[in-house]
């Protein structure tokens, strides 16, 4: 009950429990990865709020079966049967103190519960696995974890087995890991002995999996027509792909054949494949089929089944065909000028639900056959339809008309699609008192810059503050648009519970000042390795004299986090801050030496990784390393190193309890009242080099 205080007995059971600092690391508790994409924002858990009290008011963590030193190697039965919630939360620091069989089991237990783990947590993952001699069972292994694994570890006899199983992965994970990305597909091709540019048979599709996303346009032209299948998987298509693509589907070779012989299963069958249809390939379709096509996909958008994206590629491409069909028809145009008179008739609440509604009107129909009546009672319901930019403009127009004076709340929350086109001084006519209408205006992905800075500067000035739920509703981007002073009105408290927001595509000035911010917030956390639990994600606004702090610290940070880090600030490390700072990772930076941040520091050095001795496998040579009877499988982006060892070294911070997190998510929720009110420490800022504050 709120407000009541536990008797010590209870007491004494819950800290029994405790974690410690270090186990409730923040994006813990964050909504796992789906098909449809990563969320905009992270849930706040309970499980989250519950953790950092324990943290706050245990002390002395102690519970059956662990001990000061990690895992009791008799409870490893408990990663064997660890829940999901539990395995998501995984991090380096404590899975470190691991032994190889509790390790083992662990990711076994990740690949049965097809739990999906973040970057960060999967490249320090396939490190520890390697270092424990793991990349060989492999096939027990998750898809995504494959990805990360040094490819000089894999037996020739192997390689296609491994291929099969990584190609099942998420690709996408290795956006900071160019190279590892690059010498994947090179390896999986060498290991199917494929020409190049490659001619890839069905079997060879098979094979490949998502891999195929990443092959040039003219291998997709020339493979087999079941390339599609592969590109399905892809979340997006470069502008050459997009090309083959109807290249291929142009020359009939594929199962749907000739476009003018297509039907409406065929073409719902390509999935997301047929936003990229280009509006000449359109027009070969028959009529009827294109039709039914239209209506198919403008209900999956009216029902959230469809990316804004997606959905508006298609629109201009299929409108973009049905305008040329009219000029090259020899009747009249009709309605086309702005100002014409309403020829299609006017627009009803019930025209509004015709999935085919864009294609009876155009936009100078919307302009004369919408009336004010209809738009005011149905907004909503007109632009659930995916409306081209010049329709969108119509109806703003009308609105503007209909409310001189400004937009009332409850309709701002119904035109979050047209925010993009208001401007400032538009927006400050706006009356906005609600934490619902910001969410709603915000969580869209449609307001620019400058637009999400005066939509919440509206909101704080009707009094509104900036809740750790609403930072998680807008998710993480849109702090990167707040302005300075938004940003410093966020409460520690508020920003502590927001949890592990991704600020990765923020502007160098924006991750500044929100690293001072999570500073501020996590300061006062304990042990500096749950301090960098916390800070983790805020990193890239990071001085130098941070990152040579957390080197001292021995926290092996890992590469996703590395690659995200200030530039300025990475190029005053010196080569040894850097090899203490990754700490087991270093061999990581092989994986990624072509991404800007690695790149621009070694130009700054006029170095390479081989001559810094940077090249390091991240299977310590060092380590008792196992012989095999096969040569390894290799590739030219890669090179075979010493085989990986058995006996893990810590990281050097002190041992954190994962498995504590099992009893701490078992705990009654009623214990959700009692959340986390520790006392902010000092901030101690260090002043930076003259280079650093230049850039900073």
């Amino acid at each position: 009950m709120p407000g009541s205080r536990a008797p010590p007995s209870a007491r004494s059971s819950l800290c029994s429990a405790c974690p410690g600092p270090a186990a409730c690391d923040p994006s813990a508790f964050r909504a796992p990865r789906t098909a449809m994409g990563p969320r905009a924002g992270a849930l706040v858990s309970r499980g989250l709020i519950l953790c950092m009290w324990l943290t706050t008011h245990c002390a002395g963590p102690h519970a059956e079966g662990f001990s000061q030193e990690g895992l009791d190697a008799s409870r490893a039965d408990l990663w064997a049967s660890a829940n999901t919630s539990l395995l998501q939360g995984f991090r380096c620091q404590p899975a470190s103190q691991l032994s190889r069989d509790q390790l083992s089991a662990l990711i076994r237990r990740m690949a049965s519960q097809q739990v999906l783990l973040k970057a960060w947590q999967l490249s320090c993952l396939a490190n520890l696995a390697a270092l424990h001699g793991l990349q060989s069972d492999f096939p027990l292994h998750p898809p995504d974890l494959l990805l990360f694994y040094n490819l000089g570890h894999v037996q020739e006899a192997d390689c296609r087995a491994f291929t099969g199983r990584a190609a099942q992965g998420d690709t996408e994970l290795l956006a900071n890991l160019p190279d590892q990305r690059a010498a994947l597909q090179h390896s999986a091709l060498a290991c199917l002995g494929v020409s190049h540019p490659p001619r890839l048979s069905a079997s060879d599709l098979l094979l490949l999996g998502v891999l195929v996303c990443d092959m040039e346009a003219s291998s997709i032209v020339a493979s087999d027509p079941h390339v599609l299948q592969n590109l399905q998987r892809c979340p997006r298509l470069t502008p050459a792909q997009q090309a083959a693509l109807n290249t291929l589907l142009t020359s009939g070779r594929t199962v749907l054949g000739p476009p003018i012989s297509w039907n409406l299963e065929g073409l719902q069958a390509l999935g997301r494949l047929a936003t990229y249809i280009s509006a000449s390939l359109w027009m070969q379709v028959q009529e009827a089929v294109g039709l039914d096509f239209f209506g198919s996909m403008v209900a999956a958008c009216r029902a959230g089944r469809l990316s804004q994206r997606d959905i508006r590629h298609f629109v201009t491409s299929f409108l973009e065909a049905k305008a040329k069909a009219k000029l090259m028809s020899s009747r009249p145009k009709r309605g086309t000028a702005t100002g014409r008179p309403c020829i299609q008739g006017n627009i009803t609440a019930a025209t509004l639900q015709d999935d085919l509604f864009l294609l009876h009107y155009d936009c100078s129909q919307l302009e004369s056959c919408l009336g004010s009546r209809v738009l005011r009672a149905n907004v909503d319901r007109l632009l659930q339809h995916p409306l081209p930019t010049e329709c969108q403009r119509v109806v703003k127009a009308k609105l503007a008309r209909i409310y001189p004076g400004g937009i009332p709340e409850e309709q701002l929350r119904l035109i979050a699609s047209l925010v993009y086109l208001y401007s400032l001084v538009e927006i400050r006519q706006w009356n906005i008192t609600s934490r619902d209408t910001v969410m709603a205006l915000l969580a869209s992905d449609v307001a620019l810059e400058n637009q999400t800075e005066a939509i919440l500067q509206k909101f704080l000035d009707h009094k509104g503050t900036i809740t750790s739920a609403l930072l998680v509703a807008i998710g993480g981007s849109r702090l990167c648009w707040m302005s300075p002073r938004q940003i410093q009105a966020i409460r520690p408290s508020e920003f502590r519970l927001a949890g592990a927001l991704d600020t990765s595509s923020c502007p160098q000035s924006r991750k500044n000042q929100l690293f001072l911010k999570a500073r501020e917030a996590f300061g006062s956390t304990g042990p500096t390795a749950a301090y960098y639990d916390f800070v983790r994600p805020y990193l890239g606004g990071a001085p130098t004299e941070e990152l040579q702090r957390l080197a001292q610290a021995n926290v092996s940070m890992d590469i996703h986090t590395f690659t995200n880090l200030n530039p300025c600030a990475l190029q005053n490390l010196s080569v040894n801050n850097v090899r203490t700072l990754l700490g087991q990772n270093v061999g990581d930076l092989q994986k990624a030496r072509s991404h800007p941040t690695i790149s621009s520091w070694l130009r700054s050095l006029n170095k390479s990784l081989d001559e810094l001795g940077l090249d390091t496998d991240p299977a310590s040579p060092t380590s008792p390393t196992r012989t095999h009877s096969n040569a390894p499988w290799t590739s030219p982006l890669t090179s075979p190193g010493e085989g990986p060892g058995k006996d893990a070294p810590t990281s050097g911070s002190p041992p954190a309890h994962l498995g504590y997190l099992l009893l701490a998510v078992a705990l009654p929720s009623s214990l959700l009242w009692l959340l986390y009110w520790g006392a902010l420490g000092p901030c101690w800022d260090s002043p930076c080099t003259l280079k650093t504050a230049l850039c900073w």
